[in-house]
């Protein structure tokens, strides 16, 4: 039976019922895990012909412009972990742009904005891209050398070119986008179909993104920041009041840096990119949970139910102290570290994790929680990688609210980021907006390691949910589950704005309120006594899980014989899935 989900009255009873099981995927060759399933053929594409881990995560990126436009495109920013397995090193990149040159608080308010923050819809709120830039300098710096950018884009062109069928989820997140879309820019046509956004199974052209992908192809990232694309944002975004000048695209650049990290329980390092990005925040709360253990507060955390009320509580107040607030740690201290100094190697200290995590109380809540003083003492695409050679790539990249602004350069085929929402507006803040900086950043890649030995390449999508994601996830893993089993686990989130405010055309997507969203699969009476600890408990069902955020996994493990094998993990929140190399 044909369903017109537009005459639907509420599409969550048609999308995301959870019903299906999904298997882990085995393979020794490369595995590719992304949230869209023609987006990770791309990836597999690019390692058939030879590619690693790198080349094959910059394909698969590419051609989920096309699959998942609702969540990323050439017109947001990306960061990368990449495991050197010669080496046996893990490398990071920065691919988040700055703020225009000129812009400023004054100009801002100047334009009637009176908030804390740049609203979403404004075009002030657009960073430079940088997505373009960290996929050339990804397969140029952690590239095999063996296959070509136009190896590499042949996918996503052809996808965009003949077009590609619609899926259920990003169906959905198109539908809500629609009038974002045709309000944003004169040229909202470029990506909708007949003037409405396109439902599931339809197929959808976007001939002038492929126009751009075949620019970056010829001309490298000249081919993006400077000429006819570079022309077309800054035309669009000064008609629309912002400041952003042809300098600031041209002068943009990829930042390779030092990747920050933790080891828990004495048995795993996780690896994030460093600030402007909030990956700090998953590894405090780690540091934090080594620390109530340590304390005595509680027993070991891996033994305790997994879910029980204890066990949420624990690791609620864990994050609590790092993510929940305005006031506490990161949204506190973390910044442009070329700009401001943001103290990584204070906030990672075990003194100052330990002070932390002396404010926990194991019977009830802790409403008081502020940011410490360390001196002194959901919408994304995540995917993951690994190859034939033992290397892996852990990849992100953002539009930051869904199709971000939803505005669209003419004659390009995306949508331009509203990254520059996460800057503040008080001038004396941290984080405070200013011409040529990077805002505090969500998207975070991860990496665990053994020893000096791949464990995981993983990651969990979706605004501030994403440390939340990473910590949950990786001790499901730690505990002995399955990476389809550690994706597939009921989650909470605490707040990033209620379930009707997760909307790619609100402006409040960096609000972090009080309430802990508990998904559906957590017991009800695990719920009624996380109340009674003082926690505003809620349930979240249907379609608003996608708060809980999508993740991939790829698990390194090694058979009796001594070879490799990896076992991968998709997450059932979104329409993708893992496939392996043959």
């Amino acid at each position: 039976m044909k369903i017109d989900w537009r005459k639907v009255e509420r599409p969550e009873i048609v999308f995301q019922r959870y019903s299906s099981r999904r298997s882990v995927v085995y393979g020794t060759k490369g595995v590719v895990a992304s949230s869209q399933p023609l987006a990770t053929e791309a990836g597999l594409e690019v390692l058939r012909k030879g590619g690693n881990a790198a080349d094959a995560a910059v394909a698969t990126s590419a051609a989920l412009n096309v699959t998942e436009p609702s969540c990323c495109g050439i017109g947001g920013d990306a960061f990368c972990l990449f495991y050197d397995a010669k080496a046996k090193t893990v490398k990071a990149l920065n691919g988040s742009g700055r703020s225009p040159a000129k812009l400023t608080i004054d100009y801002v308010r100047s334009q009637g904005v009176s908030g804390s923050s740049i609203p979403g819809t404004n075009l002030n709120a657009v960073t430079v891209p940088g997505a373009a830039a960290a996929w050339v300098d990804t397969v140029e710096n952690f590239g095999s050398g063996d296959v070509t950018l136009a190896d590499v884009f042949a996918p996503a062109i052809r996808l965009a070119e003949e077009g590609a069928p619609v899926s259920e989820i990003n169906g959905f997140s198109w539908m809500r986008s629609e009038n974002l879309i045709k309000n944003a820019s004169p040229n909202g046509d470029e990506m909708l179909l007949n003037g409405k956004a396109p439902y599931p199974g339809q197929i959808m052209k976007l001939p002038n993104l492929a126009k751009t992908f075949r620019s970056v192809v010829e001309h490298g990232k000249d081919g993006f920041y400077k000429g006819r694309i570079a022309e077309a944002i800054v035309e669009l975004i000064q008609s629309k009041g912002g400041v952003m000048e042809l300098e600031d695209l041209a002068k943009h650049g990829s930042t390779f840096v030092e990747p920050i990290s933790y080891t828990f329980n004495d048995e795993v390092t996780v690896y994030e990119c460093p600030p402007n990005g909030q990956g700090i925040t998953a590894l405090m709360a780690l540091g934090i949970l080594d620390s109530f253990e340590n304390q005595g507060k509680i027993g070991s955390l891996l033994e305790m139910e997994h879910n029980s009320p204890e066990y949420l509580h624990t690791l609620i107040e864990a994050l609590r102290r790092t993510v929940n607030s305005k006031v506490t740690d990161t949204q506190f201290y973390v910044t442009d570290p070329e700009v401001e100094h943001v103290p990584v190697k204070e906030l990672l200290s075990k003194n100052y994790l330990a002070s932390r995590a002396k404010l926990f109380n194991p019977e009830k809540t802790n409403p008081s929680v502020v940011h410490g003083n360390p001196a002194n003492s959901s919408d994304t695409v995540y995917f993951t990688v690994t190859d034939r050679w033992g290397n892996a790539c852990s990849y992100i990249q953002s539009n930051y609210a869904g199709f971000g602004t939803g505005a669209i350069p003419k004659g390009c085929g995306f949508t331009l980021q509203n990254r520059g929402s996460n800057f503040n507006l008080d001038p004396n803040h941290r984080n405070a907006l200013k011409g040529g900086k990077r805002p505090y950043h969500t998207i975070i890649p991860a990496m665990a390691l053994r020893g000096d030995e791949l464990f995981l390449s993983y990651g969990v999508m979706g605004g501030f949910m994403q440390p939340q994601g990473h910590v949950q996830v990786l001790l499901n893993i730690l505990r002995g589950f399955t990476p389809q089993a550690a994706l597939d686990a009921p989650r909470f989130c605490i707040s990033a704005g209620s379930p009707e405010t997760q909307s790619s055309d609100t402006g409040n997507a960096g609000d972090i309120n009080s309430e802990v969203y508990i998904e559906e699969g957590i017991s009800d009476e695990a719920l009624a006594q996380l109340r009674a600890m003082g926690h505003d408990a809620r349930r979240v069902s249907g379609h608003s899980r996608g708060m809980l955020g999508r993740g991939q996994i790829i698990q390194k493990i090694v058979d009796q014989s001594g070879a490799t094998v990896w076992a991968a993990g998709s997450d059932l929140r979104a329409d993708g899935h893992a496939a392996a190399q043959i």
